[in-house]
């Protein structure tokens, strides 16, 4: 069963292969459930070659502030989802483990065609069973992953909902993991209108736009406090209870 918008965010968890496709338009209504609520995902189940960990085992040991082993073997510690307004794109966040002592942050979006002047952010392709052929990015370089972090430092927007279809009903499924920003009082968001570059270095990546520098905390220091002077984005999850930097936002 698919949703009524166009799908294109995939999930995989254990050996139960559910995966994520973003809420159908607002003002839909489907199997007794609202969709007025934004940030709503549902996870169905299909099959998809190769899987995210294998195209990120072999996509990580290339980059820079990976200081795993040249062929990982990818443990998946938790994740997070934010919503795209248009419904077109998949964002999600992973947390994942190569069995070196570091924690990796490895957003990516999932799209149905490929992103113009981004080759240089594919992670890979894959076959999804139902949806067909997905391009998988490094989210870093997807303006839509951009304007979603912007949104969640600056305003604190949160995480897209969970929800998985049992029996023909909709049941909310609890994240994996929690985040926060920790601006007290919202502040406005500038509108992102284009990644104006991606610059990697041993710890973080830093995505240049006209408005603002986000950086993207790769390998996680889970013992760092959230700084007190810039807004943050913290993730929490069960076995890390402490809240640690995700990302930061600088205004240009």
């Amino acid at each position: 069963m698919i949703a009524a918008d166009p799908a294109n965010g995939l999930e995989v968890t254990f050996s139960s292969q559910l995966f994520l496709v973003p809420a159908p338009a607002r003002g839909v209504r489907s199997v007794g459930v609202s969709w007025d609520d934004p940030g709503m995902a549902i996870l169905h189940r299909a099959e998809i070659h190769p899987s995210k960990l294998e195209l990120l085992a072999g996509w990580l040991p290339g980059k820079r502030w990976f200081r795993g082993p040249a062929e990982p073997r990818l443990t998946r510690l938790a994740a997070f989802r934010f919503d795209d307004p248009a419904g077109e794109v998949g964002v999600e966040t992973l947390l994942v483990s190569a069995g070196d002592e570091l924690v990796y942050q490895v957003p990516l979006t999932y799209r149905d065609a490929p992103l113009p002047g981004r080759d240089a952010s594919l992670v890979g392709t894959c076959e999804h069973s139902v949806l067909g052929k997905r391009w998988v990015y490094d989210a870093c370089g997807d303006p839509v992953y951009v304007a979603a972090l912007a949104a969640a430092v600056l305003r604190g927007d949160g995480q897209a909902e969970e929800h998985i279809e049992v029996d023909g009903r909709l049941e909310r499924r609890e994240p994996s993991m929690s985040i926060a920003s920790t601006v007290a009082d919202a502040r406005p968001v500038p509108a992102i209108g284009q990644v104006d570059g991606v610059l990697d270095s041993d710890e973080v990546t830093s995505i240049i736009s006209t408005p603002l520098i986000l950086t993207v905390v790769r390998g996680l220091e889970l013992t760092v406090p959230p700084p007190s002077t810039l807004p943050a984005l913290t993730g929490a999850w069960p076995g890390q209870p402490r809240p640690i930097v995700l990302a930061l936002a600088l205004t240009r």
